[in-house]
């Protein structure tokens, strides 16, 4: 199994779910990276018992709240919660308590300037990304900017000088802007694609309600001028019987004549929806799957050498295939429809895509036994094959004998 394979099968099935999860799995991850660096700190350092408990106490309270504003921060962004304006305000309090508590270290002689320094690059670092993920984008800059510049004043105060000082405020000026920039675009990104797939799902009901409209326009197109006249030779049949008149009979039979024509054309209205051709069929499914934003590619290989009976058969496929992956496939990017001919004497339509749940609920639809019903008419068979990855393949078998 290839790297990607294996992040497919990690991350689940493609689409804004799993762009999702790897946002606040990344949540996730700098909280315990921070933890992690605090715990070097605090093995490395010679604050005294005191000193490296208090550490330890308001670390673990900066870590766990540090998670917790950027989860509910993300959920903002996604619509689900509210903006997290205490969880904000107690992150500032533990940081500002943090850099105070350092800088008291430094001027009591318990840690070296070396161990501010990284102790303060680090809470700084840390603290700049989720009040800015929280907060409008002016409040937000404004508190991000403020913390820092009253820890490394606070820093000076308690006697931090030279180099070390230079450190402390050229590693401020770097990672601070960038953390703070990374988890603002975090959020506007978890919030876009949120946006995009709702705009697929509407473009994907808008292509039925278009077809839906072609139908009706059809309809009204073909029907309501001879449902006019029969209503009135219809009307005028009837007064001409009231009156003894034999021409009510000749009207009367223009009546059915039209009520023929009228079954005929109706008849020719629905035969596109009863007949499927398959050349028409294909370029059907690339326009609608990529109206719904599906990347859609197809492959016809012997379809123009198919007898219409085949073709008819392999256009339904195509047909409730394409239907699928509209409703069913929430999180579907690509579609892949090939017709080739196989080493078993046989001639197959393979139609594959991603985006489907690899564990769905049991349905009660009849496209797919419809679809096994009309192959069986030209001895053909179907199969489906639903993978972990979210991978979904669709295979109608002809013989080659029954196609030809």
């Amino acid at each position: 199994m290839s790297v990607e394979d294996w992040v497919e099968r990690l991350g689940g099935p493609d689409g804004p779910e799993r762009y999702r999860r790897y946002s606040l799995a990344a949540v996730v991850f700098l909280a315990a990276t921070e933890a992690v660096l605090w715990v070097f700190w605090i093995a490395t350092a010679e604050a005294g018992p005191l000193g490296l408990a208090l550490v330890a106490a308001l670390g673990a309270a900066h870590v766990t709240v540090q998670g917790l504003l950027s989860r509910a921060a993300l959920l903002y962004y996604l619509g689900a919660r509210p903006r997290p304006v205490p969880l904000v305000a107690l992150y500032v309090a533990l940081t500002v308590a943090m850099a105070t508590l350092g800088c008291v270290l430094l001027a009591t002689g318990r840690i070296q300037q070396g161990n501010l320094v990284s102790y303060l690059v680090w809470l700084l670092m840390y603290y700049a990304g989720p009040p800015m993920l929280a907060l409008p984008r002016r409040p937000g800059v404004a508190l991000v900017a403020a913390v820092p510049v009253a820890a490394i004043g606070a820093a000076v105060a308690s006697g931090l000088s030279g180099q070390r000082l230079v450190l402390v405020i050229g590693a401020g000026l770097l990672m601070v802007p960038f953390m703070a920039t990374a988890m603002r675009i975090s959020g506007w990104s978890v919030r876009l694609i949120e946006e995009l797939a709702r705009a697929r799902a509407t473009q994907a009901r808008l292509a039925v309600a278009e077809e839906r409209l072609r139908f009706g326009r059809d309809l009204h197109d073909v029907l309501g001028r001879n449902l006019a006249v029969v209503a009135l030779k219809s009307e005028l049949a009837v007064q001409l019987a009231r009156r003894g008149r034999e021409e009510a009979v000749a009207q009367m039979e223009e009546v059915q004549r039209i009520a023929q024509e009228s079954q005929r054309e109706i008849r020719a209205v629905v035969r596109g929806y009863r007949t499927a051709d398959l050349h028409a069929e294909l370029a059907g499914a690339r326009s609608v799957l990529e109206a719904a934003g599906i990347d859609c590619r197809i492959e016809n290989g012997p379809a123009a050498r198919l007898p219409a009976q085949t073709q008819a058969a392999l256009g339904w496929v195509v047909r409730e295939g394409t239907t699928n992956v509209l409703r069913h496939a929430q999180g579907a990017s690509r579609c892949e429809v090939s017709v080739r001919a196989v080493a078993t004497g046989s001639v197959a339509l393979l139609m594959e895509n991603d985006g489907v749940d690899p564990d769905p609920r049991p349905g009660t639809g009849s496209g797919l036994p419809g679809l096994r019903e009309r192959l069986a008419e030209v001895d053909g068979t179907l199969s489906t094959e639903r993978r972990p990855d979210g991978t979904f393949r669709l295979t109608a078998r002809i013989p080659w004998e029954a196609a030809e």
